[in-house]
C-alpha cells in the first residue's frame, strides 16, 4: 500500500448498520483496483477501528479484530478520513459505555480540510452532532433522524431531502445507500470524475448528487446507465477528447454501427455521440483555463480545431458565460490572454 493512501477509518460501535460500512469501502475498495488498472498506485487504505474489539453488527454477525481508536493530529500524513455510521433505531443511543469513548475520541481530534476529515453516513451524523462538530455548519442525515439532528445540534443548519451535503471537512448523507453516493463523491475529488464513474458502474450503481451540489461534470454526466460498451466509448472519450472522433471510430470501440451508436447513446444516455464528444471537450477546456491556459492552448488540448470553434461551443452549450476568457474573469480566475484572444473575444 502506498504510503501516501488516504487512511479511511471506519469506526464501529456495537451494533452499526453494516450497508453503512460495507457499501462505501467496496466503492473505495474498487477505485484502488480501478487505479491499478490505470497503473496507478492505491489511493486509499481502509482500516475498521472502534471502542469495542468484537462489536456485532445490525445483521447479526460479529466482526472481530476491530483495531483500537487511534490518536490522530489534524495534519495528518497521510490524510485521514473518520466514517462515522448509523445505527438502527428510531435515535441514536449514546449512553453506552462504547458510544461515551467515542465521542470522547470525536472531541479530541482536531478536523482540517484535505488533512483530517469526517464522512458521516446516515445518523453517522447524530454522533457527530453529539460531539459538537455541527455547530455552525450545514448537515444531513436519514429523515427519520431529521428532527433529532436539530434537537442534538440546535445550532446546525439541519438540510432535509438531501442525498449528501459536502462541507469542507465535515461531510454528511442522508442515509444507507447514500454512504455510497457520498463515497463516489469523494472519489471524484481524490482520484478523478473518470475513476468514480468507473466504480460506480462496476458497482452498478447510478451516480447522483445532492440538489445543492455543482451541477454534474459532463465526465460523469450521462453515465447512469448499465450499458458496458456505451461506458467503454465515454471512457475513451473522456481519456482523449482531443482525438479524430468521428461517428465510425467511436461505433468501432462500442462494437456497433454509427447508426446504432446513435440509438444506442439516445437511450442509454439521452443525448447523441457528437453532442457528448463536445460537451466533453468543453469540460476540458474549461478545465484548462482554471489551470492558466490560453485560449489557443485550451482550444488544442481539448480538441477544438481553433479558439473560435471553442467560443462557438461555449455559447452554444450554455457554459458559464458569453466567453471562455470573461466567464472565468467573472469568476474570479486569472485566465493569460494574448492580443487575439481579446479580439476574438470582440468578434464572439
Amino acid at each position: 500500500m502506498d504510503n501516501s493512501a488516504v487512511r479511511v477509518l471506519f469506526v464501529v460501535l456495537p451494533d452499526s448498520l453494516a450497508l453503512d460500512w460495507a457499501g462505501p469501502a467496496e466503492a473505495l475498495r474498487i477505485a484502488n483496483g480501478v487505479l491499478a488498472e490505470q497503473g496507478r498506485a492505491p489511493a486509499f487504505k481502509l482500516e475498521f477501528v472502534g471502542p469495542e474489539p468484537n462489536p456485532p453488527t445490525s445483521v447479526g454477525v460479529r466482526l472481530c479484530e476491530i483495531a483500537p481508536l487511534p490518536s490522530l493530529s489534524g495534519d495528518a500524513n497521510p490524510p485521514v478520513w473518520i466514517v462515522l455510521l448509523g445505527q438502527p433505531g428510531p435515535s441514536v443511543n449514546v449512553s453506552t459505555p462504547a458510544a461515551r469513548r467515542l465521542l470522547g475520541w470525536l472531541r479530541d481530534i482536531r478536523l482540517v480540510p484535505g488533512y483530517c476529515e469526517l464522512v458521516c453516513v446516515c445518523a453517522g451524523s447524530i454522533l457527530a452532532a453529539h460531539a459538537g462538530l455541527l455547530d455552525g455548519l450545514e448537515a444531513t442525515t436519514h429523515h427519520h433522524h431529521l428532527e433529532e439532528l436539530r434537537t442534538v445540534a440546535p445550532r446546525c443548519r439541519v438540510v432535509a431531502n438531501r442525498v449528501f451535503i459536502a462541507g469542507k471537512a465535515i461531510h454528511t448523507s442522508a442515509g444507507v445507500t447514500t454512504g455510497v453516493d457520498l463515497m463516489l463523491h469523494r472519489i471524484a475529488e481524490h482520484c478523478g470524475s473518470l475513476v468514480a464513474a468507473r466504480v460506480a458502474e462496476i458497482m452498478a450503481v447510478a451516480l447522483r448528487r445532492g440538489p445543492a451540489d455543482p451541477e454534474l461534470s459532463p465526465f460523469l454526466a450521462h453515465r447512469g446507465h448499465l450499458h458496458l460498451q456505451l461506458h467503454r466509448l465515454q471512457d475513451a472519450i473522456c481519456r482523449q477528447p482531443q482525438g479524430d472522433w468521428t461517428l465510425a471510430s467511436m461505433a468501432k470501440i462500442a462494437c456497433v454501427s454509427p447508426r446504432h451508436l446513435g440509438r444506442l447513446f439516445a437511450l442509454q444516455a439521452g443525448i447523441t455521440p457528437l453532442h457528448y464528444l463536445q460537451r466533453i471537450r468543453l469540460n476540458t477546456a474549461e478545465a484548462a483555463l482554471r489551470a492558466g491556459a490560453r485560449v489557443g492552448q485550451a482550444a488544442a488540448l481539448a480538441g477544438f480545431t481553433s479558439e473560435a470553434q471553442l467560443r462557438r461551443a461555449w455559447v452554444r452549450l450554455g457554459a458559464t458565460g458569453t466567453t471562455p476568457s470573461s466567464a472565468l474573469r467573472r469568476a474570479g480566475a486569472t485566465v493569460r490572454t494574448c492580443p487575439s484572444d481579446q479580439r476574438g473575444d470582440r468578434r464572439s
